[in-house]
């Protein structure tokens, strides 16, 4: 499924940070580096950022752009924890590795927020998250993670919000009752991801675009990575190309599946329109299988994400698909524009839980599956801690079991859309169905 352009693809993100736009070159020669790492996206430049700071050499080279896929497409929501949630990393690890997992999340969160204070990224940061129910059956989800966190994580930062209360945060009577996270929040992403590439810079870290790795050979104390420009040897490599490893390392390939994903935005909307969709201006998103999320932006347009498909081709009619979709939320926003649809690919593992590790002298950190802001914010300390010596963290994460794909490349999209078709059941709460 390899893409790659030297222009970033059509979206409200790109039309919205012409003037942050970088043109980089490629690389051109051969080069000598401690650490290579292949990805200019989130996982990748920070990564870069934690061994720049305890002065490693790192280059890092990437196919298209900096941000050029999912970093720089994404919903733009900071919201803390995994696609799986905690349950399945409690399960697996434990209930003492959870907690320390989960103050990882925590201080990445917080370290998100720094890199935009200390390295002045106009990123349009905004507060909070809005979890919501629109099935009167999974409001349990949210009391119980209210619950939940306080007892076992000490995180005090959620607020229940009834359904008579919603109205202060979420003018639509499609939900019936939400959780407020104080530690979320909401960004433009390619704004953000720029920033953290001229940061990423101005500590030495070599970034070239436009340079695909071919392949990478294991060699004594090292490795050797082969673009169409020249040779780069490394003493550590790190993948963090996320769902475009492609035949890069089939090893790994076969423990992700990339889904695609879309996005629409409204034209800039009244300011008392805005005041009435989402009066304190948090991200929302929703606890159904295949969810809905949307947020506002500075200029007041609204950002509304969903949907899914595993085939790799666009699905028909999508602005109208979307847009319906949106009108089910807020059919208040029925007389203005839809002026850009949008779409890119995740990586979902089959258990929805990320997939960090490392083999010789070989790291890498993939399967965000769609939530991925602040958890590759983790994996970037996750990695680097790992390379300078600290490979407890690491350690953790490869004791979570993601298994490749059932049915190889032949047959795991149609076994994945029967079950994902099984959850869009449950979303539609088909009488009969146990939940």
């Amino acid at each position: 499924m390899f893409e790659s352009s030297a222009h970033y693809p059509p979206s409200w993100y790109a039309a919205s940070s012409q003037a942050e736009q970088v043109d980089r070159p490629p690389l051109c020669q051969d080069l000598d580096v401690d650490v290579l790492v292949v990805g200019a996206g989130y996982t990748g430049l920070y990564t870069a950022h934690n061994l720049a700071d305890a002065g490693v050499n790192v280059a890092v080279i990437e196919a298209s752009r900096v941000g050029w896929a999912a970093s720089g497409r994404n919903g733009g929501q900071l919201i803390l924890g995994f696609s799986c949630d905690m349950p399945p990393i409690e399960a697996a690890l434990g209930l003492e590795t959870a907690r320390e997992i989960w103050q990882l999340l925590r201080g990445a969160a917080a370290d998100i927020r720094h890199k935009i204070s200390h390295h002045h990224i106009d990123c349009e940061l905004a507060e909070g998250h809005l979890w919501t129910s629109v099935l009167w059956q999974r409001i349990r989800l949210l009391s119980e993670w209210q619950e939940h966190a306080a007892r076992h994580y000490d995180y005090q930062a959620l607020q229940f919000v009834p359904r008579k209360d919603l109205p202060q945060h979420v003018g639509s009577e499609r939900y019936v009752a939400g959780l407020i996270d104080r530690e979320g929040g909401h960004f433009h992403p390619l704004k953000y991801i720029l920033g953290l590439a001229r940061a990423a810079e101005e500590k030495g870290v070599a970034i070239f675009e436009q340079t695909r790795a071919l392949s990478y050979t294991s060699r004594a104390n090292g490795c050797e990575v082969q673009t169409a420009q020249g040779k780069i040897r490394c003493r550590k490599l790190v993948l963090a190309t996320n769902a475009y490893i492609d035949q890069l390392d089939p090893a790994l390939e076969r423990r992700i599946m990339p889904v695609g994903t879309y996005m629409i935005a409204t034209e800039p909307l009244p300011e008392e329109v805005t005041r009435q969709l989402l009066p304190s201006n948090m991200a929302v998103s929703d606890n159904q299988f295949i969810l809905d999320y949307f947020r506002l932006t500075a200029d007041r347009s609204l950002l509304f994400g969903g949907k899914c498909t595993y085939s790799g081709r666009t699905p028909a009619n999508l602005t109208a698909s979307m847009r319906a979709d949106l009108l089910r939320v807020f059919p208040q926003l029925a007389p203005y524009r839809i002026t850009h649809t949008w779409g890119g690919h995740i990586d979902i593992t089959v258990p929805r839980t990320p997939d960090f590790g490392c083999r010789g002298d070989v790291y890498w950190a993939q399967g965000f599956s769609g939530h991925g802001v602040v958890p590759t914010c983790a994996a970037g300390r996750v990695l680097a801690d790992a390379i300078l010596g600290d490979s407890h963290l690491l350690q953790q994460f490869m004791r979570l079991s993601n298994p490749d794909f059932p049915g190889g490349k032949l047959l795991r999209v149609p076994l994945q859309a029967a079950g994902m078709f099984y959850y869009r059941l449950r979303d539609y709460a088909i009488p009969g169905l146990s939940y």
